[in-house]
Formats: C-alpha cells, structure tokens, sequence
C-alpha cells in the first residue's frame, strides 16, 4: 500500500476522500467537528508539497436527491478555520465545469467537491462516476478510514483510475488498530454500546489476544439472552451491578473494571457503556475514560459515541489514539477485508 511519501505532488491535482460525514443540529451547525479536525494534517502535507488539493466526501444520507441542509458549507467554513486558507467550495461533485475548474488551480489552492451523496451512482458504486470523479485529480489519496469499509464509488471505484495512496490518517489509524492485535500484555478490552451484533464477532476475535473482554449490559444482555456461545468465556467479564434498570453499569462493576484495566499495558474502549447522552446514566463510562486518561498504558478509544463523549470531557489528547471510525474500525479488528484497503493494493 502507497503512502503520500511515494509520490511527487507538486503541480498535481490530488484528489483526495476524506470522511467529514460531521454531526450537524437543526440549524446545520457542526455539533463535533473530530472527523475534519483529524483530516487537516493530510491537507497541509499536501498544501506544502506543492499539490492542488480536491477534497471530496458525503455527509448524511440524503438518498442520491440534493438535500439543502447536507451541503458542505459549515464543512468548508470549519476546514478554514484550521487550515487559515481560502477553501472554495463546488457547486456539485461532477461535471465539465468542475473538471475545467480542477485544471485551472494552482498550487497549494483547495476545492472542496460538494456532497458526494446528491447522486445515488455513489453509493452504487457506479462506474461511470467513479470515471467522472477520477477526471478531477491525477493523484487519489483516500483519508477517509470511517468509510473503508464501503463499497462506493469515491472509495473503490476510483482508484481503479489514478494512482492511489493512503493519508496520514488513515496510516495512523492502520497503525494504532494493528498494535491491538499485536498488543503489549496484558490487553484489556471494554466493549460497550447499543449495535450488539456487530459486538459480538469482535468479542471473540479479540479474545484470542486479549486477558480480559470487559462488556457493557447490553452485550451481556444479547450473550445470556440469545445462548451466544463464545470462544473464550472464562475471558469475559460483564456487569456484577447496573443503575437506572439497566441504563448504565453500577458502583461494583466500576469498581471491578477499574481492578482489571489498572493491571493493563495495552487498552481498548469501544461503545459507552450506559446511555450517555443522559447525564444520569454517564457515569460508568466517564469515570473509566477518566481513569484511562491517566493510565501508563496504550489506550485506544473508538465508536461514534465514545469519540463524541471523549471529546466532550476535554480528554481526545489523553489517549494514545482516538479513532474516526465506527463500523470501519470493528470491521478491521474483527479480521474482516475493507473494501477501500483492498482497492490500494
């Protein structure tokens, strides 16, 4: 697999997926802006070396119809904020007049593609648009690990048609996500959150190098209730006490977990362990983030929630690494093959 240090981008038109699929209120405002704020390092490599830079990526699922609140305006105004350049922003992804614009940039001058989404042939993965976009760059250099995991266009398809490489986040979150598999001992992994049956795959996959699996209710919940077997039981702990009729892990359990992740030298964090988006059910899952912020240890944390949460409380620099993937980052550490892994190959 290419990285950016395999290429010359001076002069080039660099296309580049990102993943600024951002949480937006009503209003449109940008509620946690991680997932742009981890693809700025990318951009200013290449802003250095020379490169005109295109990005491109979805936000929401607007169903291949133009939807006016998923257009990538806030994104485009937040990108500015960190990269203190002047970021135009497409009127669409495709098209003559794009492609024109692309040719006429200079070096170290950003495009921002619109919404990749407003057209059902992305999710389709369809050919003829991953041409169309592949006509925007010489270079393509997916950043976008969140959405690897995808078989659409702006993550396989054009690929196939520009030589490809990854970006520096998707290096760092390759790298962090391998070590768990190849961890300092002991691991202690904590696998909380609503999507069980996603959960239950990586439980066991990770229990092969794992010491101990810890889990929130409701995986323990779906093991006890649906007879799961699992390949290494004696290896999983569940909640001994739980608050609010199951919506958050108890003083015991706590204090238990606490036991476990202290012996540990390599730990992983993914899915909150109560409903925390109710103050009153946060308190098992933040008082085990702060105890992690603190640690010796090699910690990881992921999953949509957790990342809004860890950032919430100030602590996204206490942890080793934090990543930006949700069903990607599981997809890896359960040994599954990401589509847009494959298609750098």
């Amino acid at each position: 697999m290419k990285t950016l240090k395999d290429f010359n981008f001076k002069n080039k038109r660099v296309l580049v997926r990102c993943d600024f699929n951002v949480p937006l209120d009503n209003k449109g405002n940008i509620l946690d802006d991680f997932r742009i704020k981890q693809s700025i390092a990318t951009v200013e490599y290449l802003i250095k070396r020379g490169a005109k830079v295109i990005l491109m990526s979805h936000l929401g699922r607007p169903g291949g119809k133009v939807i006016e609140r998923l257009r990538l305006t806030p994104v485009q105004t937040r990108i500015m904020e960190y990269l203190d350049v002047s970021v135009t922003k497409a009127p669409d992804c495709i098209g003559s007049e794009i492609e024109k614009y692309t040719k006429g940039l200079q070096a170290g001058e950003v495009l921002l593609l619109e919404n990749l989404r407003f057209h059902k042939e992305e999710e389709k993965n369809d050919d003829e648009f991953s041409r169309a976009l592949a006509k925007l760059g010489d270079i393509y250099i997916i950043d976008a690990f969140g959405s690897c995991h995808r078989n659409h266009a702006s993550i396989v398809g054009v690929p196939q048609y520009l030589p490809a490489g990854a970006g520096l986040l998707l290096e760092k979150e390759i790298s962090a996500l391998t070590s768990l598999l190849r961890p300092k001992r002991p691991l202690v992994a904590i696998i909380g959150g609503a999507k069980v049956e996603t959960k239950i795959k990586l439980v066991d996959k990770l229990a092969e190098v794992a010491d101990f699996i810890l889990i929130g209710g409701l995986v323990k919940k779906a093991i006890v209730g649906e007879k799961i077997q699992l390949k290494y039981p004696e290896k999983v702990i569940g909640p001994i006490d739980e608050t609010g009729e199951g919506k958050d892990i108890g003083p015991k359990t706590i204090e238990l977990f606490k036991e476990k992740i202290l012996q540990a030298k390599t730990v992983f964090f993914n899915g909150a362990l109560g409903l925390v988006e109710k103050e009153e059910f946060a308190c098992g899952t933040k008082e085990i983030l702060n105890l992690l912020s603190l640690s010796k240890a090699f910690t990881v944390v992921g999953g949509g929630d957790m990342t809004g949460t860890v950032n919430k409380l100030g602590l996204i620099d206490k942890f080793n690494h934090v990543s930006t993937g949700g069903s990607a980052m599981l997809a890896f550490l359960s040994g599954e093959k990401l589509p847009g892994l494959e298609a750098l190959k």
